[in-house]
């Protein structure tokens, strides 16, 4: 995919969804990205997997980022593949730390499955619908979310008790 190809994906989803279901488009380093509104991210996903010309049918990743200081500061990107063209697209959406929340598209795709339940386990982003909305990676009474840029970086740390009678108490 070229920029002008992004662009007329673009219309394609604005005539199909709505002229507000796109923010903005990208095209750097040959990655095509287009950006949407939170609450359009499901409606743009189904029409370019059931109702564009060109379809997407492949979600082959789901991943969040933290963009702090900017805000809206979380990522969410889904990362479309078209097996018949060999062609990618990059969706993404913003959401700010007050209300993470976006639409859950399991049933759309269901690999976002665990990938949306990673993405709400290190970033903290509520995906709306999903059956199964529990941490996957960390205890279910972890506090916070570790990819978070502003998660305290350290920890807790950790006592090694074979040799804890020889060395002094660094911990206190």
């Amino acid at each position: 995919m070229d920029a002008t190809g992004l662009e007329l994906v673009a219309q394609r989803v604005r005539d199909g969804v709505g002229d507000d279901s796109v923010v903005s488009t990208s095209f750097f380093r040959r990655q095509a990205t287009l950006e949407v509104a939170p609450a359009s991210v499901r409606d743009v996903l189904e029409h370019m997997r059931d109702r564009d010309e060109e379809p997407w049918e492949f979600l082959s990743s789901l991943h969040g980022c933290d963009y702090l200081p900017d805000e809206p500061r979380l990522g969410i990107h889904y990362q479309l593949l078209s097996m018949e063209r060999l062609d990618r697209i990059n969706v993404k959406t913003r959401v700010g730390v007050e209300e993470p929340v976006v639409p859950s598209v399991m049933d759309l795709y269901p690999t976002a499955n665990h990938q949306e339940r990673e993405v709400y386990d290190m970033f903290g982003v509520v995906f709306e619908g999903h059956p199964d909305m529990r941490r996957i990676l960390m205890p279910e009474d972890y506090e916070g979310h570790p990819q978070r840029r502003d998660f305290p970086i350290g920890g807790e740390p950790v006592l090694f008790t074979y040799n804890e009678k020889k060395l002094p108490n660094w911990y206190g």
